[in-house]
C-alpha cells in the first residue's frame, strides 16, 4: 500500500525529533561523563595518585645515629659497631608462619627465636618491620639476599648497635640500652614514634638513661618500592635522621680503670673528686660487669651468676650502697662541736676507755683508753669517748644541721641510677620514721658515725671535698654535651669558721702523719703530694657485754659477711688541695688495713693521671707496691686489657 505524501511527511519528521531526542541525550551523556573524567583526574588526582602510591610505596622510619659517650679526655666509653639483622613485614609477607619456615631453611633460627618473632608480628602493627635475627654473620645476611624473592616480607638490614670498649671499668656509670619494653612506655605521656619500632633499644639504667634524650637523636625516614609480592624493589627517597648528641664526661678513663682493678674482687667502691670543681674524676664499684652482655641479650646461666653473687656486682655501691659513717663521720661532730663553742682550743677530754650514760657502757676502740686527749689527737687515735662527750654538749639536731651542710644525707644530682639519699637524723627524723622519742645514746652512737646514720661512698666523697675548701662543692658527671662544656655550678661558702676547718684538717694530717696516727702506714713521703684523712671502721653486729668481757671476736675469725666494714676518706695534697677521695670495702675488717693503702693508691693515681709514683712511698714498701702494681690487669693506650698470661 503506497503512503501519501502526507503520511511520509510526518514520518519523516517523527524519525527527525527521535534522533535529535536521542543524540541530545548521548550529548548530555557524554558531557557528564567528561565532567566526571575531569573531576576525577584533574581536582581529585592529587588523593588518588596518592592511593595508588600507597599500594606500592611504603614510609619507613630511620633510626638515628646514637651519641657517642665519651671521657674527659675524649677516649671512647660508649659507641656503636655495625650489625646486620634480618627482618620481617607482616603486610608484605602474607602467610607469615610459611614464610618464617622458609627462612629457617635458609639461615639458623631456633624454636625459641621462631616463637618470638611469631609472636612479635602479631603484636606490633602489620607495618612495622619486626627483627627475625640479629648479629647475624654477612654470610648469613648474603644468603637471606639470594633467596629474596621466595620470601616476601623478609629484607636483610644493616643497621647499629651499641657497644662499650673498656666494658666492666663504665658498667655502673654507663649502665646499658636494651630494646624498649610496655614499662618503658608506660612511663612516656607522648612516645617518641622511635619508641614504637620493635627492638628499638634505649638506655635502662646510669648515663644511658638519664640522658636518654640528649643520646637518641631524631628519626629520619625513607620511602621504597615494593612489589605485588611485597619484595622492594629499590629506595625512592631518604631523609637522613638527626644523629643524637656526643656526650663527654668529668671522668678520667685511665684513673677509672686503676681503680676498678686496684679494687679487683673486693666488695667495695671508691670515688674521687675535684676539690676545685666538683668534677669526678673516678667513681668505681666491685665487682662489676659487662654491660655487652645486655645489649647481646644475656644468659640464663650468665644472669644468674650476677645476681647470685654475695658481691653484688649489679649494684652500683657508689651512689646507691648506704653504710654506717663509722669514724669518718667524727670530722662532723668535732666542725658541729667548734661551731657551737664546746671545743677549746686547749680542752682536753679525759678517755678512760668507755663512757658511762644512764647504766650503759659506749665503749671507746681502745680497751685501755687514750687518757687525755684534745681534738686534733682525738682525730689522729680515733678516739671514741672525745666525741661522745662533745656528742652530749652539741646535741644531735646541731650535729644532723653540720652533716647536712657537708653534704649528708642529700641525694647529689648526678645522671646515674638509684642515688641513695641516705640518713642524717635527728629528734624529728626519729620521731616521724619511728614513732618514739630520740634518746642520749642514739646521739652517743651517731656521733662516731654509728646509729642511725648512713651514707653513701659519694656523699664520703663530697663531705670531704667540702672540708678541703669550706666551699658548697658539688659533684659534677657531665663535662660537655656536643663540645659545650655544662657550666659548674656556684661553690658558695659553707659558712664555717676558718679557724675550725683548719683545726680539723690539721687532725686529719695527724692521722696519716702523726706517729700514732691510725692511718700512718698508708703516708706520702713526697712533700708535695702529702696528705690528710681519716679512717673508718663501721660495725656490722652488735658485740654484747658477754663477748666484751671474754675479748671481741676478731673480723678474720668471723665469717665474711659478718665482719666490719672499712672505709677511708682523705684529699690531697694537703697544702693546696686537688683531689678528694672516699674508699668503703665491705666487710674488709679495719679502716687503716683494708680502705686506706687503696685510698692512698687511688689518690696518687689520679694526681699522676696514671699509675702511682714508686717515689711518693716510703722506701720500705716500694718493693711490695712494684709488685702489686705489676700484677694489675691495666688497660693499653687503646684500652684494651692485658692477655689472660699477663695477668
Amino acid at each position: 500500500m503506497r503512503r501519501s505524501p502526507k503520511e511520509t511527511e510526518d514520518s519523516a519528521r517523527q524519525v527527525h525529533r527521535r534522533s535529535l531526542l536521542l543524540g541530545g541525550a548521548m550529548t548530555a551523556m557524554f558531557a557528564v561523563l567528561g565532567a566526571r573524567m575531569r573531576y576525577l583526574s584533574v581536582e581529585q588526582g592529587d588523593q588518588f595518585k596518592l592511593l595508588a602510591e600507597e599500594n606500592r610505596i611504603s614510609i619507613r622510619l630511620l633510626p638515628p645515629t646514637r651519641g657517642l659517650i665519651q671521657d674527659r679526655n675524649g677516649k671512647l666509653l660508649a659507641g656503636n659497631e655495625q650489625n646486620y639483622r634480618v627482618v620481617i613485614t607482616r603486610e608484605d609477607a602474607g602467610d607469615v608462619n610459611a614464610v618464617l619456615s622458609k627462612l629457617a631453611h635458609v639461615i639458623p633460627l631456633t624454636e625459641d627465636d621462631l616463637e618470638r618473632a611469631t609472636k612479635e608480628v602479631k603484636r606490633n602493627s602489620p607495618f612495622a618491620p619486626i627483627t627475625v635475627a640479629d648479629r647475624v654473620t654477612w654470610e648469613d645476611l648474603s644468603k637471606v639476599a639470594l633467596n629474596a624473592p621466595s620470601l616476601p616480607g623478609v629484607s636483610p638490614e644493616v643497621g647499629l648497635s651499641r657497644v662499650y670498649p673498656r666494658d666492666v671499668d663504665f658498667a655502673h656509670i654507663l649502665g646499658y640500652v636494651g630494646p624498649v619494653s610496655e614499662k618503658d612506655l608506660a612511663g612516656i605521656e607522648a612516645p617518641d614514634p622511635l619508641l614504637t619500632i620493635p627492638k628499638f633499644q634505649i638506655g635502662k639504667i646510669g648515663v644511658e638513661r638519664w640522658m636518654e634524650d640528649t643520646l637518641r637523636g631524631r628519626a629520619g625516614t625513607k620511602r621504597i618500592e615494593v612489589n605485588a609480592v611485597g619484595r622492594v624493589m629499590r629506595e625512592l627517597e631518604r631523609q637522613e635522621g638527626t644523629p643524637g648528641a656526643d656526650i663527654r664526661l668529668t671522668i678520667n678513663a685511665d684513673v677509672q680503670n686503676f681503680v676498678q682493678a686496684r679494687l679487683g674482687d673486693e666488695a667495695a667502691s671508691a670515688v674521687v673528686m675535684d676539690v676545685q670543681t666538683g668534677d669526678i674524676i673516678a667513681i668505681v664499684s666491685a665487682p662489676s660487669f659487662d654491660p655487652n652482655l645486655f645489649v647481646r641479650g644475656i644468659s640464663h646461666a650468665d644472669y644468674n651468676q650476677l645476681t647470685e653473687n654475695d658481691h653484688r656486682p649489679l649494684a652500683n655501691k657508689t651512689v646507691q650502697g648506704l653504710y654506717p659513717p663509722g669514724s669518718t663521720f667524727k670530722m662532723i661532730t668535732a666542725l658541729a662541736g667548734l661551731k657551737e663553742g664546746v671545743i677549746a682550743v686547749d680542752k682536753h677530754e679525759s678517755c678512760p676507755g668507755y663512757l658511762e650514760v644512764a647504766d650503759r657502757r659506749f665503749h671507746c676502740w681502745k680497751r685501755s683508753g687514750h687518757g687525755k686527749v684534745n681534738l686534733e689527737r682525738a682525730l689522729s687515735e680515733s678516739c671514741d669517748v672525745f666525741f661522745y662527750e662533745i656528742a652530749q654538749k652539741v646535741g644531735i639536731d646541731k650535729i644532723a644541721e653540720m652533716g647536712r651542710r657537708l653534704g649528708l644525707g642529700v641525694r647529689h644530682d648526678i645522671p646515674m641510677s638509684a642515688i641513695a639519699e641516705g640518713i642524717m637524723p635527728n629528734k624529728a627524723w626519729k620521731s616521724e620514721r619511728h614513732k618514739a622519742e630520740w634518746r642520749i645514746g642514739d646521739t652517743i652512737n651517731a656521733s662516731i658515725g654509728q646509729g642511725y646514720v648512713l651514707t653513701s661512698p659519694l656523699q664520703l666523697a663530697v663531705m670531704t671535698a667540702r672540708i678541703a675548701t669550706g666551699r658548697e662543692i658539688k659533684p659534677r658527671l657531665v663535662h660537655a654535651i656536643d663540645g659545650k662544656v655544662v657550666p659548674i655550678e656556684d661553690q658558695e661558702s659553707l659558712g664555717i669558721d676558718a679557724i675550725a676547718l683548719s683545726k680539723v684538717r690539721a687532725g686529719m694530717y695527724s692521722v696519716i702523719n702523726a706517729e700514732r696516727g691510725t692511718a700512718k702506714s698508708s703516708r706520702i713521703v713526697d712533700e708535695a703530694l702529702k696528705w690528710a684523712g681519716k679512717t673508718g671502721t663501721s660495725q656490722v653486729r652488735n658485740i654484747s657485754a658477754a663477748e666484751r668481757a671474754r675479748g671481741v671476736i676478731a673480723n678474720e675469725q668471723l665469717p665474711w659477711d659478718r665482719r666490719d666494714h672499712a672505709l677511708f676518706v682523705g684529699f690531697a695534697p694537703y697544702d693546696n688541695p686537688r683531689y678528694a677521695v672516699s674508699v668503703v670495702v665491705e666487710h674488709g675488717g679495719g679502716g687503716s688495713t683494708a680502705a686506706a693503702p687503696i685510698a692512698r693508691d687511688v689518690i696518687l693515681s689520679a694526681l699522676s693521671e696514671g699509675l702511682p709514683p714508686l717515689s711518693a712511698y716510703p722506701s720500705s714498701q716500694r718493693n711490695r707496691i712494684a709488685s702489686m702494681l705489676e700484677k694489675l690487669p691495666l688497660r693499653d693506650a687503646d684500652g684494651a686489657l692485658p692477655s689472660p698470661s699477663r695477668s
